[in-house]
């Protein structure tokens, strides 16, 4: 069955085109260090194993096991889709060519909390009736002086497939494609605040179920 997208061709794929980006901290205050985000990924909660760039969130999954779920009679589970964030620090003054500041343990960042809001592309952005609503939670990991760290966190809720407008979707053709801006909060161990957003492609719609 074909299905009807809700936002213009052009514009999804500039969304998908800048799915996954991360950006520098602009608003770390006094922090010496900055946090990059380098990739941000997303898995459907029906195969939370596998991570891309960009999320296919379907809205409702019909699984067949176990009992009393079968094939002749599946179950319709709603499953809360994941996100993994991964991180890495630079320092606000790298010092010189020949004499390269690094960060140290004071730099590292410990992110506690984080925000996500969903916008389309479109213009159509009423939460509850074109999106999903925006929500907080937490997620605690901290970013080291030297290398990465990845992060998981939640990025669809499972109460947002049971609203309006994912829950309409169960039994319709139409795509709703939006972009997911996600920004974490947290502080380094001098206690500067800090904070990092990076923005992931997400098309809900009642997609084929994982065989």
């Amino acid at each position: 069955m074909s299905r009807r997208r809700i936002t213009g061709s052009a514009f999804i794929a500039m969304a998908i085109a800048a799915s996954g980006c991360g950006q520098y901290v602009r608003d770390s205050g006094r922090a010496p260090a900055q946090v990059v985000i380098q990739s941000l990924a997303a898995a459907s909660g029906a195969e939370p194993s596998k991570f891309f760039s960009a999320l296919t969130s379907d809205v409702v999954t019909n699984v067949t096991k176990p009992d009393p779920c079968s094939a002749q009679t599946p179950c319709p589970t709603y499953f809360n889709d994941l996100g993994q964030v991964t991180m890495t620090l630079i320092l606000k003054d790298p010092g010189s060519s020949t004499s390269p500041a690094s960060p140290s343990a004071l730099n590292q960042i410990t992110f506690t909390r984080y925000h996500v809001a969903y916008r389309r592309t479109d213009g159509q952005n009423m939460p509850g009736v074109d999106i999903p609503f925006a929500f907080d939670s937490a997620s605690t990991f901290t970013v080291p002086a030297a290398g990465s760290v990845t992060g998981g966190f939640e990025l669809v809720r499972n109460d947002a497939k049971l609203e309006a407008p994912l829950l309409a979707l169960r039994n319709s053709p139409v795509i709703i494609n939006a972009i997911a801006d996600v920004t974490f909060y947290g502080r380094d161990q001098a206690g500067n605040d800090v904070s990092a957003t990076g923005s992931i492609q997400v098309n809900f719609g009642n997609f084929a179920d994982p065989q």
